[in-house]
């Protein structure tokens, strides 16, 4: 499965105690193996690696929200003066 960047994900009930209770997570970057994120309502940020965000979608802990995905500005838009 592939990890595409400004995915929000909703966190179920059993894990929030993990995520600082948060309600969302959204995906901000990817750096080979480790993910890094923003928590919904300003409740923080972390990382974790790729598998773990794979397990975490296997048993259903995350869930991806539908049609919810955020545009991240990755600098690449950048207007050249010349």
């Amino acid at each position: 499965m592939n990890i595409e960047l400004g995915t929000e994900y909703e966190i179920s009930e059993d894990r929030k105690g993990h995520f600082n209770s948060a309600d969302t997570l959204t995906v901000i970057r990817q750096n080979r193996n480790i993910v890094q994120f923003i928590l919904g309502n300003n409740k923080g940020h972390g990382s974790m690696p790729v598998e773990h965000l794979l397990y975490l979608l296997k048993k259903q802990d995350v869930i991806p929200v539908e049609n919810k995905r955020i545009i991240l500005d990755t600098g690449d838009n950048e207007e050249k003066i010349g």
